[in-house]
């Protein structure tokens, strides 16, 4: 035998070597990939949770992998699945939930876990977020993850300085609250920019308004946009007005500081956003800033009705192998446990998704603590009353296109560009061309 066939024997030994050496848990862990669309702290939030799970257990691992956004998660898991390399699960925020639905490239949600041997209480998902992810007779299709829905926020300093210690609850005392800060000197008494899950979506939930025909879509793709039609106009003018007078403020990224910081720093007094931020402000707020939450105003006279749930689900694509699948139940069954419920509302701000978690960590105190107080509200905006037809969600087609066409139009009227009635019947109208382009592509499906 030669000099070079011994090192090639030695170094084969070396390897074999090697491979026993790595541990045996290690060596059988079962591999999945779990792709994400969070960014930033809450990013970081995923990637912890995935460790949390790793660490848990030494049969399975999760690879958790950002994708850079929401829309991203949702177009890159559809490319790949196309070219046979998807993950395992992927977050897909609600606007994306009937393109999934109608793909077909999943495994339910009730199958996955049946046919791994996980007893699930679906019951136990609160009906304000599981019925968004749900077919129309009930069924989730995915798992609910991060769940929010949006609150108004308030500085308690400035409305002491207003001689007001409660926050607003309708819109007709937004403004006179406003008026008065704007009095006091406070340049932005409320701060808004031009997303649409705020101004539009959550708005028309609330009141009881609908956003398109055929219970906002549930009951058909021949469904039409009627946004242009609502009390949705109104409000707008109204928000029009008051910015005009200086007393609401556009405050975006493109105008220097979007909602979110403009609050914490102090720079506004009031804004609309997610119940997830509720984290983040907290973090960022100067330590002696007082603030707090409540439910969004609705005009007076109106019957108010649950909110809507914002976030995502996390949805098991077709296409993967059994030991990948055990891996996806297992890390599924993890994060739904109360243990996991509360320590992700603890860093985030995202609220539990199911009775027992909520229950749980109401009896432990966690939303008397002071850094989490007020988190419950988000909760009772949700269940306020059972959701009906039009408050259970939005299932349109190519919704995320549709929430582009609402945001520019917004844009356009508080630009001074085009008149409030004008920019919506023109987005309203482009939205219906977007539904009737789903619709085409989908012909012969039904909505499950």
């Amino acid at each position: 035998m030669s000099f070079v066939s011994k090192l090639q024997m030695a170094a084969a030994a070396g390897a074999l070597v090697a491979a026993f050496a790595v541990s045996p848990a290690a060596a059988e862990r079962a591999r999945f990939e779990f792709w994400y669309g969070l960014t930033g702290d809450l990013g970081e939030r995923v990637q912890e949770t995935c460790k949390r799970f790793n660490d848990s257990q030494q049969e399975f691992e999760a690879v958790c992998v950002g994708q850079g956004g929401y829309p991203n998660a949702v177009q890159n898991a559809i490319a790949a699945y196309r070219a046979g390399k998807q993950p395992t699960v992927v977050q897909v925020y609600d606007g994306g939930t009937l393109d999934l639905m109608l793909s077909g490239a999943y495994v339910p949600a009730r199958k996955l876990m049946a046919d791994n041997g996980y007893e699930v209480k679906w019951d136990d998902y609160f009906s304000g977020i599981a019925n968004y992810y749900a077919t129309a007779k009930g069924e989730l299709l995915s798992f609910p993850y991060n769940s929010s829905t949006a609150m108004l926020y308030w500085n308690r300093d400035a409305f002491a300085r207003i001689g007001r210690d409660k926050a607003p609850s309708t819109w007709e005392e937004v403004e006179e609250v406003a008026r008065e800060l704007k009095k006091a000197g406070y340049e932005c008494p409320l701060g808004f920019n031009f997303d649409t899950w705020q101004i539009l979506e959550q708005f028309s939930a609330i009141h009881g308004e609908p956003i398109a025909t055929k219970n906002n879509g549930y009951d058909g793709l021949d469904a039409e946009v009627v946004f242009n039609k609502t009390k949705f106009v109104d409000h707008v003018k109204f928000f029009k007005r008051m910015a005009d007078e200086g007393v609401f403020v556009v405050r975006t990224k493109e105008a220097g500081m979007d909602i979110v910081p403009s609050f914490a720093s102090g720079a506004c007094q009031m804004i609309q956003t997610s119940i997830a931020d509720h984290g983040t402000i907290g973090k960022t707020a100067a330590p002696d800033m007082r603030w707090d939450v409540a439910m969004l105003p609705v005009w007076k006279g109106t019957e108010r009705r649950n909110s809507l749930v914002g976030g995502a689900s996390l949805w098991v694509l077709a296409g993967k192998s059994e030991p990948e699948y055990k891996g996806a139940a297992a890390f599924l069954k993890f994060i739904g446990t109360p243990e996991s419920a509360e320590w992700w509302s603890t860093v985030t701000g995202y609220i539990p998704v199911t009775n027992s978690g909520f229950e749980a960590m109401k009896a432990k105190g966690f939303y008397d603590k002071a850094p989490y107080k007020g988190r419950e509200l988000a909760i009772e905006s949700l269940t306020y009353t059972p959701t009906t037809p039009i408050t259970r969600g939005i299932r349109l087609g190519g919704f995320m296109q549709i929430r582009k066409e609402v945001t520019d139009a917004l844009q356009g009227i508080f630009a001074g560009k085009v008149g409030v009635e004008e920019a919506l019947n023109e987005a309203a109208e482009r939205s219906n061309a977007v539904l009737r382009r789903f619709e085409k592509t989908y012909a012969g499906k039904s909505l499950l």
